[in-house]
């Protein structure tokens, strides 16, 4: 099976402690995360090791479902969840790398394994500009949220 990888950063003018608690509060993704509604399975607020999250993308009822489980929590710093799904799978990698008191830079990583073998190795080059081109302006809109508790000086 093909893997597919890339990652997209952004600085965001707040507490790299605030940066980690906004990108894991995972029933509010959806007020960010381009055509996406996640949803914690299982109760709680799914920031532990093994917990289990269900994401939705895509409008109406034409959508992509993602089942992951984190497999890796290192709060306040980096969760990787698996992506479990018939469609998408891999990893998925957020981390908050702290750059100073008020600023922090978030770097949203994906380790894709490729569905439809050979046939979706050479559709990627074609399909990766609009899905990192999604993931860049949901980036600017997460941006946006976490400065809007801490505006810059």
């Amino acid at each position: 099976m093909a893997r597919a990888e890339f990652s997209v950063p952004v600085e965001v003018a707040a507490p790299a402690e605030h940066v980690w608690r906004t990108v894991t509060d995972w029933g509010h993704q959806g007020e960010w995360m381009l055509a996406t509604r996640v949803r914690v399975i299982g109760g709680g607020d799914g920031r532990r090791l093994g917990a289990t999250l269900e994401a939705v993308t895509g409008a109406g009822p034409l959508g992509v479902t993602d089942r992951m489980e984190i497999v890796e929590w290192t709060p306040p710093r980096r969760c990787v969840v698996r992506h479990l799904g018939r469609v998408v799978r891999g990893e998925g990698v957020f981390e908050v790398l702290p750059l100073g008191a008020e600023r922090a830079r978030f770097v949203w990583t994906e380790l894709l394994d490729l569905p439809l073998g050979r046939l979706g190795a050479l559709g990627w080059p074609l399909v990766r500009p609009a899905f990192r081109a999604g993931v860049e302006l949901s980036l600017r809109r997460f941006k946006r949220r976490c400065e809007a508790v801490y505006p810059s000086p």
